[in-house]
């Protein structure tokens, strides 16, 4: 393929963005018919009730531009679903938006909020959207790093974070792609140094359904002091297993939503209408779909879990998410790093992951994590495991060399 020389440079920031790790794994799956548990999507999906709604909306709904802030039967859904679950009440008509999806509202706030120079505090690792977008508008991201097994966050180093050049911390509870839950003691302390420091914050909840118990998700904008200097991201993709809709929603003060509002209305304007319909009867009425998540994969995540232990892997600790981090220390070839070892087990094991060093934006940081997604059929968990069984069998020489019998019991 032949190269075009451009006459004029591009916009500098996307221009040296290098292709993902999450492509070059996916592409490489594809390659070599790996079973892939790197992409963060489930395999099954959401009620039957609201793809029926969606398609008889193209028919009996309108199909021109409808508000920018969406239909006004989600917004009054979504502010339903924040008091209802969170006690947070809002007034759907001025403190509520509607996405294409979360991410959509997370460059929404970064454009809305920031002015070049400001500084954003996110913790490590983190999904990589936020370092794309804080670099876009030419904020400065902080970085405070989560501390591995238990991804806890230190304490002074989240205090020497703040600045008064501090804008917003942007929080992601539960947590990818960690699986942690914040608890009540570590949201309050970021909401006492919020106020202290007279910042804002911005909480990405789009997980907040699928938490294991006796645990729950409790929102940052649920303190005391906290509901006016907020922002709650929410997803329909998460909520409810349909993420190629790509339907999000932001609750917060009107003062804050007002320049988020603008800067959505350049991006993108509005959301998909039919969609929008479904999402609102999904929230009023399919409580009983989101509220199973936990629980159902709390089971595929012990299960998991048995397997890669019985493995010799060690696997760190998680509140929720459907994702699973493992140290792959005991498996790793002398100079190899996550990267390599992904790349190694993808085409001679035939098991996709993640890289989790990939979800960092500062140099320092480890590798020797990698993350699995669990939330598939049986059968293509089962597949990986006995592929990844299979191979360390290999790798180690001989079948009976202390990898557990049981791992090869159904997910």
């Amino acid at each position: 393929m032949v190269t075009q020389e451009l006459p004029k440079p591009l916009n500098y920031n996307f221009s040296s963005y290098a292709t993902t790790v999450f492509e070059v794994m996916s592409k490489l799956a594809n390659q070599h018919a790996a079973v892939n548990l790197g992409q963060g999507f489930p395999d099954s999906e959401g009620p039957e009730t609201m793809k029926e709604i969606a398609a008889k909306a193209l028919y009996e709904q309108s199909n021109q531009y409808p508000s920018l802030l969406g239909v006004p039967e989600l917004r009054q859904a979504v502010a339903r679903h924040s008091a209802d679950q969170q006690q947070i009440p809002c007034d759907w008509q001025t403190e509520t938006l509607i996405t294409v999806g979360a991410t959509e509202g997370l460059a929404a706030a970064f454009m809305g909020l920031c002015n070049s120079g400001d500084e954003v505090i996110v913790f490590e690792p983190l999904y990589d959207s936020y370092a794309g977008m804080a670099q876009q508008v030419g904020a400065q991201l902080v970085t405070v790093q989560l501390q591995p097994p238990n991804w806890d966050i230190p304490r002074e180093q989240l205090q020497r974070a703040f600045t008064d050049k501090t804008k917003f911390i942007l929080v992601n509870t539960p947590h990818n792609p960690t699986g942690k839950v914040f608890t009540l003691e570590e949201l309050q302390l970021i909401a006492d140094l919020c106020q202290q420091h007279n910042c804002y914050a911005v909480c990405d909840e789009v997980y907040e359904h699928l938490v294991f118990q006796p645990h729950s998700h409790i929102s940052l904008r649920a303190l005391p002091g906290m509901a006016h200097r907020s922002i709650r991201l929410g997803s329909a993709g998460k909520t409810f297993s349909f993420t190629a809709w790509k339907v999000g929603w932001m609750t917060g003060p009107a003062a804050l939503l007002a320049p988020i509002i603008k800067a959505h209305q350049f991006i993108v304007f509005t959301v998909a209408s039919n969609l929008q319909h479904a999402v609102a009867y999904g929230l009023d009425n399919e409580s009983r779909f989101y509220t199973g998540l936990g629980p159902e994969l709390a089971t595929k995540r012990a299960s998991l879990e048995s397997r890669l232990q019985a493995l010799g892997l060690k696997v760190l600790p998680a509140q929720g998410t459907y994702f699973l981090i493992a140290d792959m220390s005991s498996i790793m070839k002398q100079g190899e790093d996550d990267v390599a070892l992904c790349k190694r087990l993808t085409i001679e094991a035939g098991v996709t992951l993640i890289p989790v060093s990939a979800f960092y934006a500062s140099d320092q940081r480890p590798h020797n994590f990698v993350r699995f997604c669990f939330c598939k059929d049986g059968g293509k968990l089962d597949a990986a495991c006995e592929r990844l069984q299979k191979y360390m069998q290999q790798q180690r020489g001989s079948a009976g060399n202390g990898v557990a019998d049981g791992v090869a019991d159904g997910v």
